[in-house]
């Protein structure tokens, strides 16, 4: 396995996500704007990981394989510090899904790849990503626009921090739900690699 520029782009998201995380729990002033855009210096690695992959000619197994664990290891490390933050039963219990569905999946695929099976993504699982990732954006900006940015602004923001913290909300829910149901889905089409 060589490690060429587009697979250091994707697993630099792993120690980007506990850097965000350490962010979050920082007070200093532009540590929220940092972890904002820290993460959108994530999403943007992940789009270029794969544009360059495919422009040198080093789409490889191991380079899908870890920007999927990757993506995966963001989100649930950025849910896990929410739960801590907002002391929520709700994010509680959508990490607690997220987590299941995705250990079942991962479980498997890994069964089905001793029988030479290939489970592959499906769309439902890449747009149960992309809403958790949207979602996250949107709950790392009210720290940033609450913090650093009022104070910068000539109008009052105070009526916008719940819009946009319930907006992040309803969409980690609508996430958790397709997450749940992508799960099923996977189960339903490859329960067969799981019989005997």
């Amino acid at each position: 396995m060589k490690l060429n520029l587009p697979n250091l782009l994707t697993i630099s998201r792993i120690p980007l996500m506990f850097f965000i995380v350490w962010l979050m729990y920082c007070k200093w002033p532009g540590s929220a704007t940092l972890a904002f855009v820290v993460f959108v210096a994530t999403g943007v690695s992940d789009w270029l990981d794969g544009y360059l992959a495919r422009r040198q000619k080093l789409v490889s197994n191991f380079g899908k394989f870890m920007d999927a664990i990757t993506d995966k290891i963001l989100v649930i490390g950025l849910m896990v510090a929410f739960v801590e933050q907002y002391d929520s039963v709700l994010f509680l219990v959508m990490v607690l899904l997220t987590l299941c569905r995705e250990f079942l999946v991962s479980g498997m695929r890994m069964v089905a790849a001793t029988k030479g099976v290939v489970v592959a993504a499906e769309r439902g699982g890449k747009v149960k990503t992309s809403i958790q990732l949207v979602a996250v954006g949107f709950l790392l900006f009210v720290p940033m626009l609450e913090r650093d940015l009022a104070r910068f602004l000539p109008f009052s923001v105070t009526d916008y921090y719940d819009i946009i913290h319930d907006i992040g909300i309803y969409l980690f829910v609508v996430a958790t739900v397709l997450a749940v149901n992508s799960g099923i889905n996977y189960l339903r089409k490859y329960r067969h690699v799981l019989d005997e």
